[in-house]
């Protein structure tokens, strides 16, 4: 998270480029492969599908930075 926020403005990097780095969707996976495997499947989706997980976890959309970050 930190990353992304220290990057924001450089448009060499995309999260820099879009500020994107507030978080309102998360998952946590044991080993990086699965975590990796799962990123790539939701990358698949379509737009509504991707709004719709984010609903079912976080309906309010409200930023989650501080969940992970404590």
């Amino acid at each position: 998270m930190e990353e992304h926020y220290d990057s924001r403005g450089q448009n060499e990097k995309f999260a820099g480029k879009y500020y994107c780095y507030n978080l309102i969707y998360w998952e946590h996976h044991q080993y990086v492969k699965n975590a990796i495997a799962r990123e790539k499947e939701i990358k698949g989706w379509r737009r509504e599908k991707k709004l719709a997980l984010i609903d079912s976890f976080n309906p309010e959309r409200k930023f989650l930075n501080g969940e992970i970050q404590s």
